[in-house]
């Protein structure tokens, strides 16, 4: 009679495994699929959210996002991950994060919000949506992919949307942009900015426009100000950007508080430290702290951080190697003066521009010179050695402005000088590619273990939408059979020095997570406690041992465990007991993975306690401990009142592993 058995199957061995959370002698897991849906926002109370646009983040594990709204209320943004919405609905559960803002600009009223999305896992599809109860944007979606490595990232020159004096044509080039890099690179990482996002500064239909691609949705863009966008609020308030000091020194009238943008700012992804500097302030004669800041700020964050990365990354709006309109501008020749020697120094890498709407690759560049006199004109593979840096300039991403290629001068061949190259006399010293062609393009930058592939790559051609060519500002003899869309324009591969030793790179890739898991030790048979022993009728009395439970315990994170059971009531047909008559003494039957035995538990009868008809530990280990096997066993106790009926009876040992 009284007889036990475990809650697994009793014809083999039961087998549970946890990476974390809880898992009992059952576990059930429940999965929904769903899309993110991308189309305006017009919220159910009559509150519009529109301009919402996905930022660069910190880091890889973050993500800014964006918006303006109608109404000034207390809004926030929802994410989870795109497999958690069922029937394309948030669960409860979906994170929040806060949202901050303030009153728009006078012009075009409203409000703007942005909140900061953090914790962000690898390799998982998100989906987003921004307002607040009842008062739901649509749905978007991002995806993460691994966090270290290789990858790519787009950058696009000038969009300046309305430049053109039509706003639907420069928004059409500026779509057909997106569509086309992302179409041909939907890896890409991150989208980057030149400046001149619009050609108004606070011109709301421009900004609209410039928006209106739900790729800036997507895809994260990592902002510039450009000298379009710097007149206004409208550039601060619509692209929110990590780090960023807003203080006096990094506006070009020193000051913060005045219906301009500024400010500098930086963030790390994966391996590259990015700078991005407002380069409107260039003179302290302007009110601010001019390049002087800019170089302090520069050094000051590669001092911090230099070392957090592998390559080092300068954005900013005016290009001081570039070959066009503004090739000879007196704040150009300042900057192409301040900022050289000091990059070189940092170690700086790239450097990505806009402003002068068309392309150049330059030579290397060190301290303001050309780096080697005998590097070649439109070299493929070039080779920096310690303070050589690159300058690209993007032409214009959505075709509504191209200037065109300007004469060198006999000002010089090296700092402010604009003279000619003595390997190629039609260009500057400084230029080891120039291309004009009156068509969209954009620059793909490949970061790679032990290189940076930059390209150059056609994203149209001569024919619509191309704005500036369709409403005849300027001509284009450009075919699509010879210079077809995705086809590239100038190719370079930049390989990095390392100085005079030998550098060593190892890929570490992640380690699997390891496992805890438990199972009955053995064949999982009857735990058969006989028969009760009768103590002078008030009592009965039986003993015996669980058939031993062997833990597992790999994962790297060493962290707590434990192992708990509780048992059913005892039952033979319409007859029970309970099973709080039923007490153990646990202990360890081979030491390992941190185990230690839990304290006794007493039969009920004796204490008037429950027993083990609640949860009773069995065994735990704390946080670090060693990885490795154990094995547990428990003595069992039961007594039975004496009024019990005789029967054979049966219960079932329910065992229930946590894990964190």
């Amino acid at each position: 009679m009284k007889r036990l058995r475990p809650s697994a199957q009793a014809r083999g061995p039961a087998r549970r495994r946890v990476a974390t959370g809880t898992a009992a002698a059952f576990l059930g897991v429940a999965v929904a699929l769903g899309n993110g849906l991308a189309s305006p926002a017009s919220a159910a109370d009559g509150t519009t959210l529109s301009g919402i646009i996905l930022g660069v983040g910190a880091n890889e594990s973050q993500r800014t996002v964006t918006w303006y709204s109608s109404d000034d209320t207390a809004q926030k943004v929802q994410l989870v991950p795109t497999t958690q919405l069922v029937n394309g609905e948030f669960p409860a559960g979906a994170a929040v994060f806060d949202a901050i803002g303030g009153a728009n600009i006078a012009t075009s009223g409203g409000y703007n919000r942005h909140a900061t999305l953090t914790g962000l896992k690898e390799h998982t599809a998100y989906s987003y949506r921004v307002g607040s109860e009842g008062n739901w944007s649509a749905t978007y979606a991002f995806t993460t992919q691994d966090f270290e490595g290789d990858y790519d990232f787009l950058f696009y020159g000038d969009p300046q949307i309305g430049s053109s004096g039509d706003t639907a044509k420069d928004q059409a080039g500026w779509q057909d942009t997106l569509d086309v890099s992302l179409g041909a690179n939907p890896d890409a990482e991150l989208l980057v900015s030149g400046g001149d996002q619009v050609e108004s500064a606070n011109t709301e239909s421009q900004w609209n426009a410039f928006l209106a691609p739900d790729k800036l949705r997507q895809y994260p863009w990592a902002a510039t100000i450009g000298n379009h966008d710097v007149g206004g609020k409208a550039y601060e308030q619509h692209l929110y950007t990590p780090n960023t000091d807003r203080s006096a020194p990094y506006y070009s009238n020193g000051n913060p508080a005045s219906n301009t943008s500024g400010g500098d700012y930086w963030f790390i992804y994966k391996d590259t430290l990015f700078i991005d500097l407002n380069s409107n302030s260039y003179a302290t004669s302007q009110g601010g702290g001019g390049d002087a800041a800019h170089i302090n700020y520069v050094t000051d964050v590669i001092d911090k951080h230099g070392s957090e990365a592998k390559w080092k990354v300068l954005v900013y709006h005016h290009a001081i190697y570039s070959p066009a309109s503004h090739a000879k501008d007196s704040d150009n020749k300042v900057r192409r003066t301040d900022f050289p020697t000091t990059f070189s120094k940092l170690g700086v890498d790239l450097v990505l521009q806009g402003h002068d709407h068309s392309y150049s690759r330059s030579y290397l560049i060190k301290n303001g010179q050309k780096a080697n006199p005998d590097e070649q004109p439109g070299a493929a593979d070039v080779y920096p050695g310690p303070g050589g840096v690159l300058y690209v300039t993007s032409n214009s991403a959505s075709g509504s402005k191209y200037y065109d290629i300007t004469k060198p001068d006999s000002s010089g061949t090296s700092g402010a000088g604009n003279g000619a190259d003595p390997l190629n006399p039609d260009s500057y010293w400084y230029n080891s590619v120039q291309n004009q062609e009156h068509v969209r393009s954009y620059v793909k930058v490949g970061v790679r273990k032990d290189k940076l592939v930059v390209e150059n790559l056609r994203s149209g051609t001569c024919q619509t939408p191309n704005a500036a060519v369709e409403l005849g500002k300027v001509s284009c003899t450009n075919t699509p059979e010879g210079q077809p869309v995705g086809s590239v324009v100038d190719k370079v591969t930049v390989h990095p020095h390392h100085g005079n030793g030998q550098d060593l790179q190892v890929d570490v890739p992640d380690a699997p997570p390891g496992e805890f898991g438990w199972t009955i030790d053995g064949y999982n048979g009857l735990v058969d406690l006989g028969t009760a022993k009768d103590h002078d009728g008030d009592y009965f009395k039986a003993d015996g041992r669980i058939n031993p439970i062997l833990v597992s315990d790999s994962r790297r994170s060493l962290a707590p465990w434990s192992i708990s059971a509780n048992v059913s009531d005892f039952k033979d047909g319409d007859k029970s007991f309970s099973g709080a008559y039923l007490g153990w003494t646990p202990n360890i039957l081979q030491d390992g993975a941190g185990a230690k035995a839990s304290g006794p538990v007493a039969s009920g009868y004796d204490d008037h306690g429950q027993g083990l008809s609640v949860s009773r530990g069995l065994a735990w280990a704390e946080q670090g401990h060693a990885k490795g096997k154990a094995k547990l066993g428990a003595d069992l106790d039961l007594k039975i009142p004496g009024s019990v009926n005789k029967g054979t009876y049966r219960a079932t040992l329910t065992i229930t592993a946590l894990s964190s």
